[in-house]
């Protein structure tokens, strides 16, 4: 192979490359959210002061956040699900479609769980019901949601994932689906929760 046709496919990646980092990553990073929105500070950002991945989503809910709130306290796989793609993340079993009352005591210290058994997750920081709730661990993710009512009755729901990759197997696995998997999951979440809570009922 001559070395002007081995250098095409090196060419090609690079080019790649900065297509993404230039207009899809900034895309990805703050899907559905205002500069206001992405520049603001939220609760639980203390606890990844320097993140690889810091990504802002938003969307506009038609219910007030008294409504909205139910649904993020009873996600996580064998609670809600994460209305998300069910197949993917939650074991194949469909998301909730309705508010669960026994899943409604999460608190402070609880984990959210990720995992098969229950078991495994990520803990529960903060809550201030129904405005905000922290997800994290200290200098390695944080997941934020924040809830602010509108004047017409609405809420604007904000989710903010803060991380830092690891660069070192096995974990540079999980940072590279966390890179380019996450929009699709956290998009399909949200759409869902908007049109959970804005067409059910608490």
């Amino acid at each position: 192979m001559r070395s002007g046709t081995r250098l095409v496919p090196v060419l090609v990646a690079a080019a790649a490359a900065v297509v993404y980092v230039r207009w899809v990553r900034q895309w990805q990073l703050t899907w559905g959210a205002t500069p206001e929105e992405v520049s603001r500070p939220l609760p639980g950002d203390d606890l990844v002061p320097k993140p690889t991945f810091n990504a802002t989503r938003a969307i506009t809910i038609a219910a007030p956040p008294e409504r909205v709130w139910p649904w993020l306290v009873q996600a996580g796989v064998t609670r809600g699900g994460w209305y998300s793609y069910d197949l993917l993340d939650n074991l194949g079993r469909p998301s909730a479609r309705r508010i669960i009352p026994e899943l409604q005591n999460l608190a402070v210290g609880d984990i959210v769980p990720m995992s098969p058994d229950g078991k495994h997750g990520i803990p529960v920081r903060a809550m201030q019901p129904p405005r905000s709730m922290v997800w994290g661990t200290p200098g390695d993710t944080s997941w934020t949601w924040q809830l602010d009512p509108l004047t017409e009755g609405s809420t604007r729901l904000v989710s903010r994932i803060r991380s830092r990759y690891r660069w070192l197997s096995p974990t540079l696995a999980f940072s590279a689906l966390v890179e380019f998997g996450d929009i699709w999951m956290m998009r399909k979440m949200l759409l869902n929760i908007r049109e959970r809570a804005g067409t059910a009922q608490t």
